[in-house]
């Protein structure tokens, strides 16, 4: 029964060291992101490319949205 524990033990051990890379997966930032894509996920009214109504929103949301400060009432 010791036996059994101490080589599930080991077995685990040695299973996190098993990672697999994680190369080559996930978004490519070589654009700006104001240049994205046309997605269902992007805020209303904004087309991809516009650079002032990205900073205008990044403003607006920024200011009105994770301000904490402004939320207390």
């Amino acid at each position: 029964m010791i036996r059994l524990a101490i080589t599930a033990a080991a077995f685990l051990v040695l299973a996190a060291c098993g990672e697999k890379p994680q190369a080559g997966f996930g978004v490519k930032s070589d654009v700006p992101a104001f240049q994205g894509v046309e997605n269902p996920f992007a805020a209303p009214g904004w087309k991809a490319g516009d650079k002032s109504g990205w900073e205008q929103a990044l403003k607006a949301r920024a200011q009105n949205t994770q301000n904490d400060y402004a939320m207390i009432k």
